[in-house]
């Protein structure tokens, strides 16, 4: 519950500190006092967008603060626990708005988006204005109070699942058939590029091989022609080679290293030379030996090395290059191939979609049709006791036929309900619709019935009415004040009200006045003791100019 209201320079305020109680207050004042400069203020802290001129002339900025009781709010508690915002039991809602119009948003201390004030209003408090009678005679705000009515918001998060699903779906389908053609262009030429390279079918690492042995072919005469020579030069050249001659330079220093220590080292490192010569030779014997000069596994090792470097050529990459993109080439091909097969399967998901759809809009539409008739029953005998003894209230709810939907309509993320108030104030008169029948001072009061039978089941601890109460009087007004009373035994109730048999149901009384000095205006609230209180009753009852009839009046309706 709203405990306080801390208000600093705004519009004609300089400053105010407002305690709340539970049960209902209600606020009083003289016309153009500023009864509502507490619920704007109060709007403020919620998050609502500055009107110009907030801030109190010469002064810089306007300060707000709301602080409410949440120890039995859980919905409260958790958002705050979600946002790392939670300060025990308490909630102070701050806004401060410079006079330059920027503004910032506090909670428990703490800077926040002004969208965090609007997300965590919707749990601490809800505001009813004087125009909201308004509002009811649009189709969509009908249909928005029978759902709030009803409580069947799971049904409706369902439907609008199920909705998205759908929306979803037909953009997939939309995007599929529109790249068609430019996909089916581009599935030709990656079927013949695959084909073509699925059966060169290059392996990973056979160019390089390929690169390899197609150099050892094409040179091979001159391999064949340079071994032989060195193998000759080496060891088999019986005029002159070179193990034969370094055989005997070694034997002739080994003689001489006995005959000369010096010498030793010099032999040895000939002896070791004479051994890697002689190895050398024979593998390049061996070498020799399995030189192959197959012509036709020649002419095979070129065919395909000159395929791969044109292939290569043709797609503009290195040949080492060839296989990652015949994988790539590949792996789009299946991604188009699958696409294909997407926008067939598609259609099928976009059918069990709309049924889906179909039997949660169904679901939600016999849960406003239930509701509907309750509601309309207990708006109708609201009616009766606010001085509209034959009038009857009744809620219409509607559906489109399900078969005139196809894939490329849109199905609405509501429901397939259209939902309608019809309204009887005269005996004998049929129902039509609200805004046919009803005059503004009847909206009005339809508007609040309304309101007071949603609000038991509005789960916010605060409700405010901002003279809601406008263009009724007598003993309407009396059942007004009674069931506004009524609603705060369990919910606390603040009413801006210009009606005595309202202002009297209160538990506590705010009186709201404007003061000047003849160069400032100054806004007051100051809360009402009992017999204060009377006196207030009674202006309200007979004007300016108090009777003690007005005084014996006013006692009797607060002692009601």
């Amino acid at each position: 519950m709203l405990l306080q209201l801390n208000i600093q320079d705004f519009a004609i305020v300089r400053s105010l500190d407002i305690d709340w109680q539970k049960g209902m207050t209600t606020i009083t004042g003289e016309t153009g006092a500023g009864k509502s400069i507490a619920i704007g203020a109060l709007g403020l802290c919620l998050g609502q967008r500055p009107m110009s001129n907030v801030v109190r002339p010469n002064c810089k900025k306007a300060d707000l603060a709301a602080t409410f009781d949440i120890g039995k709010n859980k919905l409260a508690k958790k958002w705050l626990t979600d946002h790392d915002l939670l300060h025990e039991n308490e909630c102070i809602l701050r806004r401060v708005i410079s006079a330059e119009g920027r503004s910032k948003a506090y909670i428990n201390g703490g800077l926040v988006p002004l969208a965090q004030l609007k997300e965590i209003a919707q749990f601490l408090i809800n505001i009813h204005g004087q125009h909201d009678h308004q509002l009811i005679v649009k189709a969509a705000e009908q249909r928005n109070l029978l759902d709030n009515y009803a409580n069947h918001q799971d049904l409706i998060g369902e439907v609008k699942y199920h909705h998205q699903k759908w929306q979803q779906l037909i953009a997939e389908y939309k995007k599929l058939q529109n790249e068609k053609i430019s996909r089916d262009a581009r599935q030709q030429l990656l079927q013949y590029q695959v084909i073509e390279l699925d059966e060169f079918s290059l392996q990973q690492g056979e160019f390089e091989t390929l690169e390899s042995d197609f150099k050892r072919y094409s040179n091979a005469q001159d391999l064949l022609n340079e071994t032989l020579s060195s193998i000759h030069t080496l060891a088999e050249n019986e005029q002159f080679n070179i193990i034969d001659n370094l055989s005997r330079t070694c034997d002739d220093l080994n003689t001489l290293s006995q005959v000369d220590n010096s010498l030793s080292n010099i032999a040895s490192v000939l002896n070791e030379a004479l051994l890697q010569i002689q190895d050398a030779s024979a593998d390049l014997k061996h070498y020799y030996e399995q030189l192959d000069l197959d012509p036709q596994a020649y002419a095979e090792i070129e065919s395909r090395y000159s395929q791969a470097l044109k292939l290569a050529n043709k797609h503009h990459i290195s040949p080492e290059k060839v296989v990652e993109l015949h994988n790539e080439l590949s792996t789009e091909l299946a991604s188009i191939n699958s696409d294909e097969t997407r926008l067939i399967k598609v259609n099928d998901e976009i059918e069990l979609a709309k049924l889906n759809y179909l039997n949660a809009a169904q679901v939600l539409s016999k849960s406003r049709s239930d509701s509907a008739k309750k509601l309309s029953k207990l708006i109708s005998k609201s009616m009766n006791e606010l001085n509209m003894p034959d009038g009857q209230f009744f809620i219409e709810v509607n559906q489109e036929a399900s078969d005139s939907f196809d894939k490329k309509e849109q199905l609405s993320g509501n429901g397939l309900d259209t939902v309608t108030f019809l309204v009887s104030i005269n005996k004998g008169q049929p129902l039509e619709a609200m805004n046919k029948v009803a005059s503004g001072g009847e909206l009005s009061r339809i508007s609040l019935a309304m309101q007071v039978i949603l609000a038991n089941s509005v789960v916010t601890p605060t409700l405010i009415f901002d003279e809601v109460d406008v263009g009724i009087s007598g003993p309407t007004a009396a059942m007004v004040g009674t069931k506004l009373q009524q609603l705060a035994k369990n919910t606390q109730v603040i009413c801006v009200t210009h009606l005595p048999q309202v202002a009297s149901k209160g538990h506590q009384q705010l009186f709201v006045a404007k003061l000047t000095n003849g160069m400032h205006t100054e806004t007051t609230m100051t809360e009402l003791n009992s017999k204060n209180r009377v006196k207030e009753i009674a202006r309200l009852l007979a004007g300016d100019k108090i009777t003690e009839f007005s005084i014996a009046n006013a006692q009797e309706l607060l002692a009601s």
